[in-house]
């Protein structure tokens, strides 16, 4: 097949969270090439109608879909499937009303608590003042690769802090419970027949200091010389129960695949509370696939190369 590789074009000043786009495009294209496709690359910007028309006069057969954003805008996301949907043109990962879900986190929570799948509290900024005593996390209501994230989201209540935060647009973040346990992530692909839990994997905060929160923020994400970066650990070693909390784990991931509509690949982030209750913190329909991702290791561990985990993104986007 032809196919084109759509993907969100890096600014001008791009930094570390847009441009890891670039490695992702290039693994693409090199199982594309191993697989006996052809492709070539479809950057996307605010001028959708540029992507149009190149639809239009290069006639891919597929669109292979990786934005993750338009102009490091994570709410606009949802406008690609969209296009390509007005179009008719096949093209992997999340459809149009899933992918608009599942990039706004409080409307993800909304589903997912409609459905009985376990996820935080949600409160508005302008509520701050009225929060019960604990910890609490503001976090953007759109944005991935936890841009404008970092340890001083997490505030106590009563504080010095909640006043600062009575004044974040009520549309723009939400404010949840501090969940102070372990966090997970668990990784999906499509199978010929329904859907597969890679990987069930732990994060794991190494040497942080007392009173640090604990959290993925940006830092620990993408600033390779942060403290953060070097003390943020993957493993897929659990510990005490670790079949049980696999088990459990990877039956909440593939219900919240189901209730949002998923397609190709996904991801769920979880945090633990201390008497073990698992919460969904963020449901990601087109999480980072580039060398070194969550991703591309959870294939690694469950024994499938990239390029049949390329090959069954494909199958699954020409499903009838």
């Amino acid at each position: 097949m032809r196919i084109a590789v759509l993907f969100n074009k890096p600014g001008v000043d791009a930094g570390p969270d847009e441009l890891d786009i670039l490695d992702e495009v290039e693994l693409v294209e090199k199982f594309l090439k191993t697989l006996g496709h052809d492709s070539f690359r479809l950057p996307v910007t605010l001028d959708l109608s540029a992507a149009f028309n190149t639809i239009k006069s290069e006639k891919p057969d597929l669109i292979f879909n990786l934005a993750e954003s338009i102009e490091n805008h994570g709410a606009l996301v949802y406008l690609v499937p969209a296009l390509l949907d007005v179009i008719g043109i096949p093209y992997t990962g999340t459809p149009t009303e899933p992918m608009f879900i599942s990039a706004g986190k409080h409307l993800t929570k909304q589903i997912l608590e409609q459905k009985g799948i376990p996820v935080p509290g949600t409160f508005l900024p302008s509520e701050a003042k009225s929060l019960k005593p604990g910890k609490y996390i503001i976090k953007p209501k759109w944005e991935e690769g936890s841009l404008g994230l970092d340890e001083k989201s997490v505030f106590d209540v009563p504080g010095s802090d909640v006043e600062k935060f009575t004044d974040f647009s009520d549309d723009k973040y939400f404010i949840e419970p501090f969940i102070d346990g372990r966090e997970f992530n668990v990784s999906m692909l499509a199978a010929e027949h329904g859907t597969q839990v890679l990987a069930v994997a732990e994060i794991l905060f190494k040497d942080f200091p007392e009173g640090k929160p604990q959290i993925l923020g940006f830092r620990a994400k993408w600033n390779e010389d942060s403290f953060e970066y070097t003390h943020t650990v993957r493993t897929y070693d659990l510990g005490v129960n670790a079949e049980k909390i696999r088990t459990e784990l990877a039956d909440l991931s593939l219900k919240c695949w189901k209730a949002l509509g998923l397609r190709g690949y996904g991801r769920v982030d979880f945090r633990m509370d201390k008497a073990g209750n698992p919460m969904i913190l963020e449901v990601n329909s087109n999480p980072c696939i580039s060398p070194g991702s969550g991703f591309f290791a959870a294939c690694d561990f469950a024994g499938i190369s990239f390029e049949q985990a390329v090959e069954r993104i494909i199958n699954d986007a020409l499903k009838p």
